[in-house]
């Protein structure tokens, strides 16, 4: 079994999604916004800090996955999204996590089969594998669908280090 935090950063608001896989099978745990108030840069930073900290707490992730920095609107949107996401970081790394970054790209392939997904393809998809009763908000679904491909890349990258292995062992027997 393992608990996996996907987060969707942002300076106004940062999604996150928990999922919890054992085999092949993937468990909603819970999604949502942590929503920064109006103003100055550094107490919405620090607002996303304590709100990572705070799920990390209450849901006990063994990994952590957030989605990398790409080139935003403006400069200073891209700027303000890395501090965001260099918080909820700093977060996961103080709870001693393992953090793994994917492309929006990446995220969407994974969970839709194309990387050139809209918002509501991820929402329907998300839906779909978690078994939702409902479409969730734009945010935490991508938060989710960021969880959900952190969970597709490790199994792969688990099923190749098999093969790897068994190759290995079959040439110096």
């Amino acid at each position: 079994m393992t608990i996996i935090l996907g987060i969707d950063p942002g300076s106004r608001v940062t999604g996150y999604g928990v999922i919890k896989k054992v085999g092949r099978t993937h468990t909603y745990l819970g999604s949502g916004c942590i929503r920064t108030p109006d103003g100055d840069l550094p107490p919405r930073l620090k607002c996303v800090y304590d709100g990572v900290s705070e799920l990390i707490r209450q849901f006990q992730p063994d990994e952590f996955a957030i989605e990398r920095v790409f080139m935003a609107k403006n400069a200073d949107s891209a700027l303000k999204l890395g501090q965001a996401r260099g918080v909820a970081i700093v977060a996961a790394t103080n709870a001693e996590l393992p953090v793994c970054e994917y492309s929006p790209t990446e995220i969407k392939k994974a969970v839709v089969g194309t990387g050139g997904a809209d918002k509501s393809q991820v929402q329907h998809m998300v839906k779909h594998i978690l078994k939702l009763p409902a479409v969730p908000q734009a945010d935490a679904a991508d938060a989710l669908a960021i969880a959900l491909c952190h969970s597709h890349t490790r199994e792969a990258m688990v099923a190749m280090a098999g093969k790897a292995t068994a190759r290995i062992r079959g040439r110096l027997r």
